[in-house]
Order: C-alpha cells, then structure tokens, then sequence
C-alpha cells in the first residue's frame, strides 16, 4: 500500500482553526441536497449510514455542497445500494452511476470503499477521485484526504479528565477494523492518561466495539450504554456515525454525558460536553478546489494528512459547544498549541485488531467490553 504524506503550507491559509470556528450547520443546511441539472459535475458516493448521519457522510457532504454552491457546479450524492449491506459491486454501481451522470470528479467517503474505487478508477481513468480517510494505491486520477484523529481524540480525553470525570467508556463504530474510529479512541485513551498523570489519579474507563459495525443507533447500543450509565459511567466517546443517536437516548435516560465525533455535535443532544473534530469539510473543499483550479498533479496519487498543524481537528470552543466548567478553553489552547509545535505527541500506531485495547496503562485501568 503506497502512502505519501504532505505537508502543505498553502493549507493553513485556507483551514478555519476547528477548535474556534462556530460550527456552520444552518448555513450547510440552506443549501439543498437535491438539484436539478442535465448532467452533475461533482458526485458524492457515501459511506454506509444515513447521508445526514450528523457526522462523517455529512461533513463530507456538507464539504461537496459548500464547494459547488459557492463556485457555480452542480452535484448530487448517491448511496450504494442494500445500505448497511452494501456490497464492493453496490458501491462500485454507485461510482458509475454518478460517471454516467456527468460526474468530472467524485467524492467517496469511508475506507470500505477501497476495492470498489480502485475498479472505478481504473474503468473510469479520464474521472477524478478524492478518498476520504483512505489511501493511494498507484492510480494517478485518485488523491486522499486523512485526518490525524488521535489528536482530536487525545484532546477530548484529556478535557474530560481535567473536568473532573474519572468513569470514562469509548464506543467505536467499524467493529473495531475502521482506522479512523481505532485513531479516535487510541487518542482518547492516551489524553486521558496524560491528564490523569497530572491530576494523580486513576481513570476507568470501557472500550468496546460492539453494536457499531454499521455505524447506526440501534437497540442493542443504546441498552449496552445506558448499562454503562447505571453502573458508574459518566462521560461516553460515540465515535461512529449515527451510533451518537444511542448514545444520546442512554445519556438523556441515565443523567450522562457524551462526547460526539467528526463534527459539531452539541446542537443534537444537550448530553454532549464537547466534540472531537475533524476537518471533513475543508479537506474535501480542497481537494475539489485543486482539481477545478487545474492543480490535480499536486495531489495526484498522493495522501493528505491533516492535524493539528493544519488546523484541522481539535473541539469547538464556542460558547454554545462549551460544555466544561473546570477546563477552561484558554487551558485548552494552550494544549492545543503544543501538538501544533509537537511539545505533545500522541502515538498514531493502531497495531492490528485489539492491540491497543491489550496494552496497560499507567493511569487508565481499561475494561475491553466484548
């Protein structure tokens, strides 16, 4: 698997810092999901969950619609077939779909889309196409936009601790083989820890994988959770898609707390302390900005990480998102500077499947709930 990493400096011109800005999601939304046109330059191939999941298939989304809204190009988004069952072929048919629509560069979101992609992209070599949270693999129509989001998880964990909470639980969607959801929770893991070291105190804290494979709410999350709450629980990390919907019902239910994931998420429940963010939107606004500008060779078959550097995680500090009252968002900036200068390193090296949960911990005692 061919990875190349940039840093491009021309990025921090054109990322809003996550951390700061006040999430747009009434201005996203004012731009419909629908239009009608004879053909559309832009297609969006969604992962699998609801297109309006209030996290990944929506930031991306809300990232293609901003990009076409503001610079005259028509789009349309198009869901592989049989939904959470959707097969390499249901997706690859999606991909075609929107090639015979007109599509000049498609947005596919989700690292289960690699096989369909990589027929897609050599079938369709005259189409470009941007991998959200996947790879290069040799295909110079192909570039791909990752995100460093054990950072964002790190400082989620750690805000939580400094806040006073000791009873901490991760509930991750993939089923525990989705990289960016492993990234997500191993940061979490190691800011808590951190945080924990400081303070000189332990932290428990439950990890699982169960229910989320297909990154939906379900009865069986949301009964999982509020046993969670029942017994001690304070704070829940959602991280998958729609999963956040569970987690809100169990928090409302048991007088808890959640963290929310990718985007913004405080509009939804008032359960949600905080976010752990990532620049969806952004990202796949410049990857679409480099193609319509004439500047593909610059990230052909390459692999754009983002982070902190970037601006490109972090957690909203608008008073509105705010859900801390003894980590202060000055403390907060301060944090966040030292992983821009890289004072503070968090580990990105997920291992294979439950290694990271298999490690001990210096001030985290984790319960692997499987």
């Amino acid at each position: 698997m061919k990875k190349l990493f940039l840093s491009i400096l021309a990025l921090l011109a054109m990322f809003v810092f996550v951390g700061c800005a006040k999430d747009k999601g009434n201005e996203y939304d004012k731009i419909p999901d629908t239009m009608v046109a004879d053909s559309y330059d832009i297609a969006f191939v969604t992962d699998i969950g609801q297109l309006k999941d209030k996290s990944f298939n929506q930031g991306t989304w809300e990232g293609v619609k901003k990009y076409a809204y503001d610079n005259g190009k028509s789009y349309k988004y198009y869901q592989p077939a049989n939904g959470d069952a959707a097969t390499d072929d249901d997706r690859f048919d999606a991909m075609k779909a929107a090639v015979d629509g007109g599509a000049k560069i498609v947005v596919c979101a989700g690292f289960m889309q690699y096989n369909a992609l990589a027929r897609a992209a050599k079938t369709f070599a005259d189409v470009k196409f941007v991998f959200i949270d996947g790879w290069t693999f040799g295909a110079a129509n192909v570039t791909a936009i990752v995100f460093q989001e054990e950072q964002s998880g790190y400082l989620a964990g750690y805000a939580a601790v400094k806040e006073g909470y000791t009873k901490l639980g991760f509930s991750g969607g993939g089923g525990g083989t989705n990289p960016a959801c492993q990234r997500f929770g191993y940061g979490f893991i190691q800011g808590a820890n951190d945080a924990a070291k400081e303070l000189n105190i332990k932290v428990d804290m439950k990890y699982s994988w169960l229910y989320g494979a297909a990154f939906s709410a379900s009865a069986e999350l949301q009964t999982m959770l509020e046993g969670w709450y029942s017994t001690g629980t304070e704070v829940v990390f959602s991280c998958g898609g729609s999963m956040c919907k569970s987690a809100f019902a169990a928090a409302a239910q048991n007088n808890g707390k959640v963290i929310g994931v990718d985007v913004d998420q405080s509009a939804e429940s008032s359960t949600v302390i905080t976010s752990a963010t990532k620049g969806l939107r952004e990202g796949t606004i410049h990857a679409l900005k480099q193609f319509f500008d004439g500047k593909w060779e610059e990230i052909s078959d390459k692999t754009v990480n983002l982070g902190a550097k970037d601006n490109a995680v972090g957690l909203p500090t608008e008073e509105a998102s705010w859900g801390f009252k003894k980590f202060t968002v000055k403390e907060y900036e301060a944090l966040f500077a030292k992983l821009q200068n890289e004072t503070v390193k968090v580990d990105a090296n997920i291992g294979e499947a439950g290694e990271v949960e298999a490690k001990t911990y210096s001030n985290v005692t984790l319960e692997w709930v499987k």
